[in-house]
């Protein structure tokens, strides 16, 4: 008999309003440990929020998040860095790394070889030493992709990791991606590529903020299993 998987997080009745606007309304979700999810619908569907809310950083209006895995690290679709800051490449991937240090303890070497792997990893090594600033849109939104592989987290939440880029930083990022889930992570994207929905693990299918009955993750979801 095959091994019950890990659950990393575990949703259940999530509803968020906005101002008596429902952006989700009473769901439930199950992530199973070391495989990609991807969560689709329609836009305004209640996918980043729902990411949101996997990833901490927004409240449910009711409901609960049980995270098995200790860390999670979170890469909106929206830069979370100003390009006017006078930042290097490297030094807003590093930012990555301040999750497991915090930002006044020295990197180790250990942290260095996570920062650098992550720039190779999306071919952005070369950059290392450019200013920010000075990134296109998509080589920004590989450092920033990279910012969160940086962390090493147990958890990776992407918002739209692939939208908007050229074939050759797409797939880079999906070589990314799938990198993660070989190490172990537990990777979540919202996303409408149709690339990274075929690579899934499992489906997540939102629409009006809730989960649709045909989408359920896979045949396994129908097995609820507590947190380990």
């Amino acid at each position: 008999m095959d091994a019950m998987p890990l659950i990393a997080v575990l949703a259940r009745a999530l509803r968020v309003d906005y101002s008596g606007t429902l952006a989700l309304d009473g769901v439930d979700v199950d992530l199973h440990a070391g495989a990609l999810t991807v969560i689709v619908g329609p836009n305004g569907a209640g996918k980043s929020t729902l990411l949101e809310v996997l990833a901490g950083a927004q409240q449910p209006s009711s409901g609960s998040v049980e995270v098995a895995q200790r860390t999670r690290a979170f890469v909106p679709q929206r830069a979370a860095v100003s390009a006017h800051l006078p930042l290097t490449v490297r030094d807003v991937v590093s930012v990555g790394a301040w999750g497991r240090t915090g930002p006044l303890r020295r990197l180790t070497a250990a942290h260095r070889a996570a920062i650098d792997g992550a720039m190779q990893r999306l071919d952005i090594a070369p950059l290392a030493r450019h200013p920010f600033s000075s990134l296109s849109g998509g080589q920004r939104q590989r450092a920033l992709l990279a910012q969160g592989l940086a962390r090493e987290a147990d958890i990776l939440l992407l918002d739209e990791p692939t939208t908007g880029l050229d074939a050759a930083s797409a797939q880079l990022n999906r070589a990314a991606i799938a990198y993660e889930v070989d190490r172990g992570a537990t990777v979540v994207c919202v996303s409408h590529d149709d690339r990274l929905i075929a690579d899934a693990d499992h489906l997540i299918r939102l629409d009006g903020g809730r989960v649709r009955p045909d989408g359920a993750e896979s045949a396994m979801t129908a097995l609820r299993h507590p947190l380990s």
